[in-house]
Parts: structure tokens; C-alpha cells; sequence
């Protein structure tokens, strides 16, 4: 523990240390007396690592202090106040509220696990804090359990501003130091990256995932193992989180552009802490077993998805231009929530049989070409591959009860053609607004003496009852050249005249058991 500092314990002439609170690798926090004032407050002592050289401990103080200001800057009720930054001994001192009751890590290692409204409540209040302080231009970078203080009379507190991260320091990271918990950093964090304000998300997904589901999704044994876990492996399903699934998977996006917006995570923290449903869904989809047979190079299906969806839905589907029968779909869930300007949820993948492909109608949409750098037929001497790919669309513009018919829903055909044979073509589907669990990369092979151009084909629904869906497709390919088709928009307006039958439209399109 610390030496109290100063004659008497009493920091720049006001703040008289009483007992220590609480201890972590960077200093101690003391309950103490404003001698000024008269009243209570917790004082947070800094200390540097040790071993570290003079020149680096004085930008760190520094630093620390300019953050410290930042952080006062921040009012809101699930907000720590800061009072007063001192100075003693060369160090800062941070003088903050004393806020009475417990740190949410006490309550998860001695009480276990929360229940999902309360965890949602919780992440709720946490959520407010930080979009208060990027309001104002503050990153916190340490969200995790111990800096989540839930207060006596039930107020959830978010502390630390700023205070325990220290980036951008060569020498500490060549000490090996870790600043903050390895299994709370977001992969661009782990990385090295300059973090902004989704860093802050992805610490509080692993935070909701720690308090519902009883521990840390991405924790090992060593701080490199659990760094290298949070970048390359994939989330662990939650099995306890019921309706903040969506949430947690999609805070814990590892690409920071596309994890859910802070202001739709509020909006279904809030409704879930309530004892409701979201109404969209970034559903983790686990890996399904092989029921039917898939061309070359295609996903395996596995069983639908039968609980209720909400949201636009995507059947992906990859067709053969020289078959004339039977194809395969994927189902997957897409909601834009009615906002053309903010990204959607991830769905979840189903896949259905589809008797036969479909065909253009007199309303379809122009087709797109690729901005291919070559469409050269083969030759002898073996020119490099090329690809293009045109996006074509019928039934763009839909209005009408919701789920559409299916002769009137959506359809998106991508046409690929490639230079010479054989190719494989890696492609993926991309919406303009949001991203969905299925927009993995696909590979679709051409194989020797077939045909040259091959057929991926997409149909969009909704289960939504009321409400317009703007978006649009396009499809990328980054192998054996990188192009991108043009996008082509789509419009979903649902008119309340019908109810969506309880399963849901994805449920009802599978003819899969």
C-alpha cells in the first residue's frame, strides 16, 4: 500500500487521506476530506510503472492531468465527478466524488453472474456515460467491470476517465507494460491502432458478455494469448443472454465500421432492461451441418431459424447460368430500422430449397457492370485472369402489406463472367447501410470446359408490420481482381393492414424440418 504523502497525509494543503479504498497497478484511491469544503471524496493516487525513465514518468503525469481535466468536463448522472486535479510530489492527484457501494467485478466474483434485464440495465446507464463523454471528445479506453461502480441507492457510476490508459508511449510498450485489461482491449487497440469512440463499444459488449454470461469471452491464460483471441478468434456464443444476444454480438464486431451504433444499442439496452424484445437481431449463427448437397465451393445449410424476425431479410442464393432447375438460398435478417444514414444489425442464416430461379420482369432495374481492368478473352500465352460482374434488380420499389408476396419481393441477380477457365471468383455481398453474420467471403468456381459466367441471385423480404426500409447492394470481389459491382437501391414500405403470422416470414419461406 502507498505512503501516505505530505505532512499528516494532506494533499496540496486540502485533502487529508483517510484509508485506503481500493488498490490497482497504477495507484491507490483513498477515501479522504476536503478540508475546504467539508465533505467526503475519493482521491486517486498515480503512480508510474516501475523502472520507468524520468523523461517518460513526467509526459505520463503530464498527460494523465490534461486527461484528468477532460474527464471533469463530462456531466451526467452515470458519470463519476471529478473535482479537482492537485498536485504533490511532481504526481497529479485526482479528486473525485465518493461514490458508496460496490464495483460490478466485486458483484460478479462474490454474487455471480446478473440477470439479462439487469445486466441490460446496467449497460444501459454505462452506454449513456460514455456517449456523453465522446460528446464532448472523451475516450474512456478502460471499460471493464472494476470501473463500473454500482452506488447503494442503485446508481450505476462509470469511473476512471481517461485516467488508467496511456497509449502512445514507446517506452512503456517496450517495458512490456499492458495498460488496462488485455481481455477488455478492442482488436484495433490490440493492434496498435488510434482508437476512437467504437473502442469504447467493444469494451462494453465484453462487459455485457461478462455479466450475463459469468466470465470474459476472449480471456486466457497469458495477456498475449488473450490479445491474440481478441483479434483473430471468434465470439464465443452467448447461452445465457436470451434478447442481448444481438447487442453483445453486435458491439463485438472485430471491424470497429461495423459494429451497432451507440444510439441502437441504447434504444434496445433500454427496451430489454424493461423486459422487452428487440426488434432487430445481429444473431450469432453457428456454424450449420450439411442437410442437402451445395455446388463447389458453397456454404453448408444447416436448419432455419424459426423464432420470430424482424427486420430484411436476404435470401442469398448461387445459380448456375446452365441450370435450369432446383438452387439453394440463404436466409439471412437485416433491419435498417427506418434510418437510411445509420448502419443495421447483423441477421442470422437459414437455408431454404428453392423449386427454380427466377425471372426478370419488366420492372427490373438496369444492370450494373463492374469496373473490371480487363475482360480480354483467353489466350495462349495465359493473360491474367479477369472478372467482371453486372447487378441487376426487379421489384426495387415495394409498398404494400408485409411479408411482400414472393412475386412481388425484391430480386437482386449478380451475373459474374470470368476471362479464361478455370477461375474461382471470391465475392461477397455488401449492404450500403448495416452489415449481416453472412457476408462472409464466398468462393464460386469455374471449373474447366463448364460455362464462363455463373449467377448469384438475392431476393429481400419483411417481417416488419409498418415502416419503410431504404437500402441498397452491391457485391465485391477481391479475387482474381478486385472490382465491385454498382449498387443498386431498394425500397420496403410496409402498410399496417395485416398481421405477420408468429413465426415470422423467415420460418415460413423454409421448407427445410
Amino acid at each position: 500500500m502507498s505512503e501516505q504523502p505530505g505532512r499528516d497525509g494532506l494533499i496540496a494543503g486540502r485533502y487529508r487521506l483517510l484509508s485506503p479504498l481500493g488498490e490497482g497497478g497504477m495507484g491507490t484511491v483513498w477515501r479522504a476530506h476536503d478540508e475546504v469544503l467539508q465533505r467526503e471524496v475519493a482521491v486517486k493516487e498515480v503512480r508510474a510503472p516501475a523502472g520507468l525513465p524520468a523523461g517518460d514518468v513526467e509526459r505520463m503525469y503530464a498527460r494523465l492531468e490534461r486527461e484528468a481535466w477532460a474527464a471533469a468536463r463530462v456531466s451526467h448522472p452515470n458519470v463519476v465527478t471529478v473535482y479537482d486535479v492537485a498536485m504533490e510530489g511532481g504526481r497529479p492527484w485526482i479528486v473525485m466524488e465518493l461514490v458508496r457501494g460496490r464495483s460490478l467485478a466485486d458483484i460478479l466474483e462474490t454474487t455471480g453472474r446478473l440477470s439479462v434485464a439487469e445486466t441490460a440495465r446496467v449497460g444501459a446507464e454505462v452506454l449513456g456515460a460514455l456517449r456523453a463523454a465522446h460528446d464532448v471528445g472523451v475516450l474512456h479506453r478502460d471499460v471493464k467491470p472494476a470501473n463500473v461502480l454500482l452506488s447503494d441507492d442503485g446508481r450505476v457510476v462509470l469511473t476512471d476517465f481517461g485516467i488508467a490508459s496511456v497509449e502512445g508511449s514507446s517506452a512503456l510498450t517496450m517495458a512490456g507494460e499492458v495498460i488496462g485489461s488485455p481481455e477488455f482491449l478492442s482488436p484495433e487497440r490490440a493492434l496498435g491502432r488510434t482508437p476512437g469512440p467504437e473502442s469504447d463499444l467493444w469494451s462494453l459488449g465484453v462487459l455485457l458478455y461478462a455479466a450475463v454470461e459469468g466470465g470474459s469471452p476472449f480471456r486466457h491464460d497469458t495477456p498475449l494469448s488473450t490479445l491474440r483471441a481478441v483479434v483473430d478468434e471468434p465470439l464465443p456464443p452467448p447461452h445465457r443472454a436470451g434478447p442481448l444476444t444481438p447487442v453483445i454480438e453486435g458491439l463485438l464486431r472485430k471491424d470497429p465500421e461495423e459494429r451497432l451504433p451507440a444510439e441502437q444499442a441504447a434504444r434496445d439496452l433500454r427496451l430489454i432492461a424493461a423486459g422487452g424484445t428487440p426488434t432487430t437481431r445481429v444473431a450469432y449463427v453457428p456454424p450449420p451441418p450439411p442437410t442437402v448437397p451445395l455446388p463447389e465451393g458453397e456454404p453448408d445449410p444447416g436448419a432455419p431459424v424459426r423464432e420470430r424476425r424482424a427486420g430484411v431479410v436476404l435470401v442469398i442464393g448461387v445459380l448456375a447460368l446452365v441450370l435450369a432447375l432446383s438452387g439453394l438460398t440463404y436466409t439471412l435478417l437485416h433491419r435498417d430500422d427506418g434510418d437510411r444514414n445509420e448502419g443495421g444489425s447483423t441477421p442470422s442464416a437459414t437455408v431454404t430449397k428453392t423449386d427454380e430461379p427466377r425471372s426478370p420482369t419488366p420492372t427490373s432495374h438496369k444492370p450494373s457492370p463492374s469496373a473490371s481492368s480487363s475482360s480480354a478473352p483467353p489466350s495462349s500465352s495465359e493473360p491474367a485472369q479477369s472478372v467482371r460482374v453486372a447487378l441487376t434488380g426487379t421489384h426495387t420499389r415495394y409498398q404494400g402489406s408485409c411479408p411482400p408476396p414472393e412475386a412481388e419481393s425484391p430480386v437482386f441477380t449478380a451475373t459474374f463472367t470470368v476471362g479464361r477457365l478455370p477461375a474461382e471468383v471470391r465475392y461477397r455481398w455488401k449492404l450500403k447501410h448495416g452489415s449481416f453474420e453472412g457476408e462472409e467471403w464466398r468462393t464460386l468456381s469455374f471449373p474447366e470446359g463448364g460455362e464462363r459466367t455463373r449467377q448469384a441471385r438475392v431476393t429481400v423480404r419483411t417481417n416488419d408490420k409498418d415502416g419503410t426500409s431504404e437500402n441498397a447492394i452491391s457485391v465485391e470481389v477481391r479475387e482474381p481482381e478486385r472490382v465491385t459491382s454498382d449498387e443498386v437501391p431498394f425500397t420496403v414500405t410496409c402498410d399496417r393492414t395485416t398481421e405477420t403470422p408468429s413465426d415470422g416470414a423467415s420460418a415460413s419461406s423454409s421448407g427445410t424440418p
